[in-house]
């Protein structure tokens, strides 16, 4: 790259702390996002960019280069969680959330803040950019609540490749991981009722408890999962619901299960879905109960599986930009992620942009009150988009 692009994005460092500590204070919960759109608009608005407002709170903004070639989209996810902020490992934190029960315990700010200081590079440099860049605000990505609509709202365009960042709590500060292959997994999403029936519970001849059959599900499913998925191909079981009951002398009508499982080989996904159906059926039906199986008990998402072109020429671009000493390589997270149905698209990749660093009291787990952010790291995750943009 000829372009002195880490100056410039080294500019906007000031710009990004800015805003991700301003988009940090008022975090909002999936779908939830129309102060944080607000914040983006004024900002996107002050540019002078070409805004497209997706249904809810999503946004694209288009970029046009000065000569003809691809269509890519880079996407950002803006939404917080229903975590209580805490202190990070260190302390205090430089900024909290004003939201009681809110925070930005993913990082979802600072991807928004390293998108629009990327974005404020790519106007400036447009005239030496090919094609067309889509930078995407995506709403809900926790909940799954904006993907189908930002998916919809860019089939209008000729989209040849797509990226995504997210900060990673277990990289450290000043590395970042753009692996080909499978980077995330997939999720299998578990919930079912079995069905009884009530009665006393002194007589539960007279009943059928589901409770019991339910715990028996359980522990099968446990088993079967340790004895019938591949042991080259991991695949989690997180049973995270179990719900019975309202009285000690009344066998309930129904128990209710739900949890996920989690797998980076889609076989071993279709597998593990089937697993659930089939022991939760029989087993249930042993004890003369029925199952019914609720919405979420599907493949919710696929793995992010990353496409060794596109992961090769970010990779190549960062260390242009930042030196062979920001790669850095870290395993697959088995958090599950909405990009991967962008994947299943578009050929892309999705970098981890590493946060922990002891000095500031960044490294806490993902989802957790104590989560924080090393702010140094804002430019060199701008800069993985610029690669991503102008890289060979």
């Amino acid at each position: 790259m000829d372009l002195d692009l880490r100056k410039a994005i080294e500019d906007e460092r000031d710009y990004m702390v800015s805003l991700r500590r301003e988009l940090h204070r008022f975090p909002e919960v999936s779908s939830d996002e129309f102060h944080t759109r607000e914040i983006l608009l004024r900002e996107l608005e002050a540019l002078g960019a070409e805004v497209e407002k997706i249904d809810g709170t999503g946004l694209i903004v288009r970029i046009e280069g000065k000569e003809p070639g691809p269509c890519r989209v880079i996407r950002a996810d803006m939404d917080g969680l229903p975590v209580a902020e805490e202190d990070n490992l260190r302390g205090k934190k430089v900024c909290v959330s004003e939201n009681p029960g809110k925070c930005h315990a993913c990082g979802h700010d600072a991807h928004m803040a390293m998108l629009m200081g990327a974005l404020r590079v790519l106007l400036e440099y447009r005239e030496h950019m090919k094609g067309t860049v889509l930078c995407c605000f995506e709403e809900g990505e926790e909940y799954n609540t904006g993907v189908d609509k930002m998916l919809s709202a860019l089939s209008k365009y000729p989209v040849e490749a797509c990226f995504s960042l997210h900060v990673y709590a277990e990289l450290d500060s000043g590395r970042i991981d753009i692996s080909p292959g499978p980077r995330m997994s997939g999720m299998v999403g578990i919930g079912f009722h079995v069905i009884g029936r009530p009665g006393h519970g002194s007589r539960p001849d007279q009943a059928v408890n589901p409770i019991v059959p339910a715990a028996h599900i359980i522990t099968q499913l446990d088993s079967a999962f340790n004895g019938q998925l591949s042991a080259e191909e991991p695949v989690t079981l997180g049973l995270c619901v179990f719900e019975a009951g309202e009285a000690p002398n009344v066998i309930p009508e129904s128990a209710y299960i739900a949890g996920t499982a989690r797998y980076f080989s889609p076989a071993e996904g279709d597998k593990a879905l089937e697993i659930v159906k089939r022991i939760a059926v029989n087993t249930a039906d042993s004890y003369r109960c029925r199952v019914d199986f609720a919405e979420r008990n599907r493949i919710i998402l696929p793995p992010v599986i990353n496409d060794a072109g596109i992961a090769g020429r970010v990779k190549r671009g960062v260390s242009e930009l930042y030196g062979d000493g920001a790669i850095g390589t870290c395993p697959p997270w088995f958090a599950s992620e909405s990009f991967s149905l962008y994947l299943e698209k578009y050929p892309g990749a999705v970098g981890f942009l590493g946060i922990r660093n002891e000095a500031c009291g960044s490294g806490a787990p993902h989802h957790n009150g104590r989560f924080d952010i090393d702010e140094d790291v804002l430019p060199l995750g701008a800069a993985a988009h610029l690669a991503f943009v102008f890289g060979e």
